[in-house]
């Protein structure tokens, strides 16, 4: 197949077709078929570095510990070189952590760009809406009532953020799914679901309480390999569909009838992509935790950094990954081996975002 990029529109020769500073450089690729696909030179380059960030904190998290490693000897040990206890350490015990976090980090960036895009609202992310806190309370049933293992506990993680969502969904229905609406219905689920985990600590023994707020917490540490092909076949199955919601999801922002009068099926495309996002958040949640504002925080970072309109959802599921990724090996730089659950360090951090958040947004006037 034969490919020539032609200048796209900011890219002609002349003094009329000069980018002016506000003006975005981009260019069409057109192939022999009559394919065309326009690419946005800043969005492909912001990709590219977060991706590469994403491997780089990869490489880094895998060399820490207590037996640590440099970048050098990470890289020859996953290229089946090193000694037998390097490879020991990093293909048994290492790289099924980092491979959890990077998954599920953009597991959370993907649904959170997702759910932010559909409620037309910075604030709207699953661990807002209560779809972390459903995934709890199916959790906590499974430790306090049951007395599960690891794995009962995961699925009741899953279980939990599903019937959360389905809860939401048909609260918030009224001849369709309406952002506004549905961040209400959401954020009042959360409460009631908080005071549900409340309760069930509350009945717990101390080793079950032990458990469950350890789990609560948000931890990579421990993670092997059981959790490592779950969640990678959520997401091979999951992320192409959202990614394929893309370009209707960027029309859904210009209003209902706008899309619908370009061929959106609007009710369609929401639907598909909130369960997808579901079932996203839900697997993540049962395999590291309910891990907190990962999926507030990359959207809004992976917008500016793309400076682009729209969902942006690839470089919010890598801003994901190098967020979770990041966090974990920077809580372990700072503080020691498994000292700091990651979840807490993105709390902090988090938190500090959406008080920032607030403020600017309050300042626009949107608040």
């Amino acid at each position: 197949m034969n490919a020539t990029v032609k200048p796209g529109p900011t890219d002609g020769a002349g003094p009329r077709d000069q980018p002016s500073p506000g003006r975005r450089r981009a260019r069409t690729l057109r192939t022999a078929g009559g394919l065309s696909i326009r690419l946005d030179l800043r969005a492909v380059l912001a990709g590219t570095l977060l991706l590469a960030a994403a491997l780089a904190a990869a490489v880094a998290l895998i060399g820490s510990g207590d037996y640590p490693m440099t970048p050098s000897q990470v890289l020859t040990t996953l290229t089946g070189g090193g000694t037998t206890g390097q490879q020991f350490i990093v293909h048994d015990l290492r790289l099924p952590r980092v491979l959890v976090g990077l998954l599920v980090g953009a597991a959370f960036g993907l649904a959170g760009a997702v759910f932010q895009t559909v409620s037309r609202n910075p604030l709207g992310s699953p661990d807002v809406l209560g779809l972390s806190q459903g995934s709890s309370v199916g959790a906590l049933i499974v430790l306090v009532w049951c007395h599960g293992g690891t794995f009962a506990v995961a699925g009741g993680a899953v279980v939990g953020g599903l019937l959360t969502g389905l809860v939401i969904f048909a609260l918030a229905w009224q001849r369709g799914i309406h952002g506004y609406r549905f961040v209400l219905v959401g954020v009042g689920v959360a409460a009631m679901l908080y005071a549900v985990v409340l309760y069930l600590l509350t009945k717990a023994t101390i080793y079950d309480a032990a458990r469950a707020t350890t789990w609560m917490t948000g931890s990579l540490s421990g993670r092997d390999w059981s959790q490592v092909w779950p969640m990678a076949a959520v997401c091979a199955v999951l992320v192409p569909v959202v990614l394929r919601c893309a370009r209707p999801l960027r029309m859904l922002e210009m209003g209902d009838d706008a899309a619908a009068a370009l061929g959106v099926r609007t009710e369609r495309v929401r639907i598909t992509a909130l369960l997808a996002a579901v079932v996203l958040v839900s697997a993540g949640t049962a395999a590291a935790g309910p891990i907190s504002f990962v999926a507030l925080t990359a959207p809004q970072l992976a917008r500016r950094l793309t400076g682009s309109p729209g969902p942006n959802l690839l470089p919010a599921a890598l801003m994901g990954a190098a967020l979770l990724v990041g966090a974990d090996w920077a809580a372990q730089l700072l503080f020691g081996a498994d000292q700091l659950p990651v979840g807490v360090l993105t709390g902090i951090l988090g938190g500090g975002y959406l008080l920032w958040l607030l403020a600017t947004e309050r300042k626009a006037g949107r608040v």
